[in-house]
């Protein structure tokens, strides 16, 4: 597999051909894949909500800015972030290290006082930057995912977060939208597909010490 090839070929899909559908196979790898993303202290404050019903689709449409992408994709993945990252959240992640590793709890105790300490003083606002940064990290990993996988992806910061947010319910399950990326596969006629990727270039965006 040539990775770069496969990130060439990748792009922010326009317009995705609507009879085509990911199969479960690709889901499953997906969640599998957001799962194992990297994020900070290893916490995961993050949830991906899968969208694949028509009809909720054509709900989120007119708060995604109308961007078609929404209700053509096979399935939409939004990126959710925890909103209350405290104590108790901090003890069940250090619960469940205990747990998979048979980690002695004199071993995690002081690592663990020390991040419910640090939460302490933080701000809502300066846990809601937090948590989104890991659904960024989140996103930019399933872009990658796709890209190998030959899934049409498109990121998306264009939507009203709080209507997705009262659409879905997901205040009920104690999240708020951060991020959407509509997945499928791209139409033949979407003429974004055939254009020149442009970037700095491997000179001008990277430098070695």
């Amino acid at each position: 597999m040539n990775i770069i090839e496969k990130l060439q070929w990748r792009y922010a899909t326009k317009k995705f051909d609507n009879q085509k559908k990911l199969s479960r196979e690709s889901i499953e790898t997906l969640k599998k894949a957001f799962d194992l993303t990297a994020t900070s202290y290893g916490l995961q404050p993050i949830k991906l909500v899968i969208v694949s019903d028509d009809k909720v689709k054509e709900e989120l449409l007119p708060h995604s800015w109308n961007q078609k992408q929404v209700v053509q994709a096979s399935h939409i993945l939004i990126f959710c972030i925890e909103t209350a990252v405290d104590e108790r959240y901090i003890k069940g992640y250090f619960d469940l290290v205990k747990d998979e590793r048979s980690t002695p709890d004199e071993v995690l105790s002081p690592f663990r006082s020390s991040l419910i300490k640090s939460f302490e003083k933080m701000t809502e606002e300066e846990k809601y930057i937090w948590a989104s940064k890991q659904a960024y990290l989140a996103m930019g990993n399933l872009l990658t995912v796709c890209s190998l996988m030959e899934v049409d992806a498109c990121p998306m910061e264009g939507f009203l977060p709080a209507k997705y947010d009262e659409i879905l319910s997901l205040k009920d399950k104690g999240l708020s939208s951060v991020l959407v990326m509509p997945v499928g596969y791209r139409a033949e006629d979407d003429m974004f597909s055939n254009f020149k990727k442009v970037r700095r270039g491997v000179s001008e965006s990277v430098i070695e010490l």
